[in-house]
C-alpha cells in the first residue's frame, strides 16, 4: 500500500495532521465547494494557465489547485533539507570539476564517455571560472516518498527549474480562502522566497560589483512558463527582458532603456543553453544575445544557472550523484536515489527488456512527463514499441521501479480521495545554501496515475512545514 501522508496504517490521523483534519471534518461540503470555485476563478483572473499535452495547439487551461494542503512536520523537514543541501553542494562541486580538473573522471568514479559525449556538456565552458564556483544557483530537486515511508530523490532539475511561482500563489490562495487556518497552524512562511532569490543572485555578481543590476531573461510570452517569468521579475522588482532588449559592447552586457544603455551584472536566465547566444550555440536562435558567451567567459556577467549546468541533471548522470557526494564531500548520502538501471549497460538492458511491464523507462533528456513508459499502465503494443526504441538506442534510456508514490487526501469529483504526490523543494546557492521551507507539491489528479506533471494534467497543493 502507498504511504498515506495524513493517515497511518490503521486509518488514524497522523499526529502532525490531526488538528487540520479535525478542522476539515467540521467544514460543510457546500462551503468547501464554494471555496474551490473561488480559487479557480481567482487563478483564472491572475492568468495561471499551462498548455496541456494532447489538447489543441495553443489552448491552455488552469493548473488545478487542491485546497487540501500537504502537511510536513518540522523534524521531517529538517532531515530532508539537510539531504538537499548536501546533494546540491556535491552537484555544484561536480560541475566545477567537470569544467576544470575532471578529477572524478580520472578516478574512474563516473564514466568519461557519459559526460564528454553528452549533449549537455559544453566544451565552451572548459576552464571558465564562475563567481564562487557556483553553477546551479537555483535547483529544483524532485523528491518522492515510497511505500516504506522513506524519501528518495527522483530527479535533479538544474537547467531552468520552474514551478516556484505556483508554490507562492498556492500559499497566497490558501491564506485568502482560509485565513483562520494560518492563525491556528504554525506553517512556515514561503512568501519571502523572491527576496531570498534576489539576494542570492546579487551575492554571485562579478568581482568588484557592489550594487549589481539583476535582470530576468525570458523567451517571451509564448513560453509555457511565461507567467512565472513575469511573476518572479515583478516580485523581485527587477526588469523582465528578452534577448532583443540586450546587447554586448566591449565584452560587457547592456540593456536598452529609455535613458540609454544600462549595464547588466547578473542574468537570471529562463532560456536553455542552445538559445542563449546565436554566435556560440544555435545560429538560428532569435531568443538570445549575440556575444553573451564572450562576456560571460570574460567574467563581466554572471548567468544563473550557469551555461553547461545541464550536464549534472541529465538522467544518465543521476545514478552517479551518491558517488559524487562520497567523492567530493566524503559523506554518505542523506537521501537515497531511486534504484536505476542504465540501459547502455548490457546486463541492465537485458534485465529491463525482460521486465518492461513492471518498470518505468525514461528518456535521459526527457522532461515534463514526456518520453516515458510506465509499464503497469501501458498496453502490450506500447511496451513493444518502447522495446524497439531501447534496442535502437539504449544509451537514450534509463529505467526505474514503478514506485508506489505516497498519497494525500485530495478533492475529486467523487469527494475526498487519495491521490499520488511528489515534492519539488527549491534550493538556492549563493554565499550560502538556503531553502525556503516547503516547495511545490504536485498531485496526479487521475485515479491511480503516477504522473504529476502539470503538462500531463497534474495539479498542485500548498505545502505546510510546521514549526520550522
Amino acid at each position: 500500500m502507498p504511504f498515506d501522508e495524513m493517515h497511518d496504517a490503521d486509518g488514524a490521523a497522523r499526529a502532525h495532521c490531526r488538528p487540520y483534519l479535525e478542522w476539515l471534518q467540521k467544514q460543510p461540503a457546500e462551503l468547501l465547494a464554494a471555496k474551490r470555485a473561488e480559487a479557480d476563478a481567482l487563478f483564472h483572473r491572475v492568468g495561471i494557465t499551462f498548455a496541456v499535452s494532447g489538447e489543441e495547439a495553443g489552448t491552455e487551461r488552469l493548473i488545478p489547485f487542491d485546497i487540501v494542503p500537504r502537511v510536513v512536520p518540522a523534524a521531517e523537514w529538517e532531515l530532508l533539507a539537510a539531504g538537499l543541501r548536501q546533494r546540491v553542494r556535491a552537484l555544484n562541486a561536480f560541475i566545477a570539476d567537470i569544467y576544470h580538473a575532471q578529477d572524478i573522471l580520472r578516478a574512474g568514479r563516473v564514466p568519461a564517455e557519459y559526460l564528454l559525449c553528452n549533449a549537455q556538456y559544453r566544451p565552451e565552458m572548459q576552464g571558465v571560472d564562475v563567481p564562487g564556483g557556483i553553477y546551479a544557483h537555483i535547483a529544483g530537486i524532485d523528491v518522492v516518498r515510497a511505500d516504506d515511508g522513506a524519501f528518495y530523490v527522483l530527479e535533479d532539475n538544474l537547467r531552468v527549474p520552474s514551478g516556484v511561482s505556483y508554490m507562492l500563489e498556492n500559499r497566497k490562495m490558501m491564506m485568502r480562502l482560509f485565513p483562520d487556518l494560518f492563525a491556528a497552524h504554525a506553517a512556515a512562511s514561503v512568501e519571502h522566497y523572491p527576496d531570498v532569490l534576489l539576494e542570492n543572485l546579487k551575492s554571485v555578481a562579478p568581482p568588484g560589483v557592489t550594487d549589481p543590476t539583476v535582470m530576468l531573461l525570458s523567451a517571451g510570452a509564448f513560453n509555457s512558463a511565461y507567467f512565472e517569468h513575469a511573476f518572479l521579475a515583478q516580485q523581485m522588482g527587477i526588469e523582465l527582458v528578452e534577448g532583443q532588449d540586450l546587447f554586448i559592447r566591449d565584452d560587457f552586457l547592456y540593456a536598452r532603456t529609455t535613458s540609454g544603455p544600462q549595464r547588466v551584472d547578473v542574468v537570471y536566465r529562463r532560456i536553455d543553453d542552445d538559445f542563449l547566444d546565436p554566435l556560440a550555440f544555435r545560429a538560428d536562435s532569435m531568443l538570445g544575445v549575440p556575444g553573451l558567451l564572450t562576456a560571460y567567459r570574460a567574467g563581466h556577467v554572471t548567468i544563473a544557472n550557469a551555461i553547461g549546468t545541464g550536464i549534472a541533471d541529465d538522467k544518465s548522470i543521476y545514478p552517479y550523484v551518491p558517488e559524487m557526494i562520497r567523492f567530493y564531500l566524503g559523506e554518505e548520502p542523506l537521501i537515497a536515489n531511486v534504484q536505476t538501471w542504465i540501459l547502455r549497460r548490457e546486463a541492465d538492458r537485458e534485465y529491463v527488456l525482460a521486465h518492461l511491464a513492471e518498470l518505468v523507462v525514461k528518456e535521459v533528456h526527457g522532461a515534463g512527463g514526456y518520453g516515458m513508459l510506465i509499464g503497469p499502465a501501458s498496453t502490450r503494443a506500447q511496451i513493444e514499441e518502447f522495446r524497439h526504441k531501447i534496442l535502437a538506442a539504449p544509451e537514450r534510456y534509463i529505467a526505474q521501479p514503478t514506485l508506489a508514490l505516497s498519497t494525500s487526501p485530495t478533492f475529486t469529483e467523487q469527494g475526498l480521495a487519495p491521490r499520488h504526490i511528489d515534492l519539488r523543494p527549491f534550493v538556492l546557492s549563493g554565499r550560502e545554501i538556503t531553502i525556503v521551507p516547503g516547495g511545490l507539491t504536485r498531485v496526479a489528479l487521475r485515479a491511480g496515475s503516477l504522473v504529476v506533471n502539470s503538462s500531463q494534467g497534474g495539479g498542485t497543493k500548498d505545502t505546510w512545514v510546521l514549526g520550522a
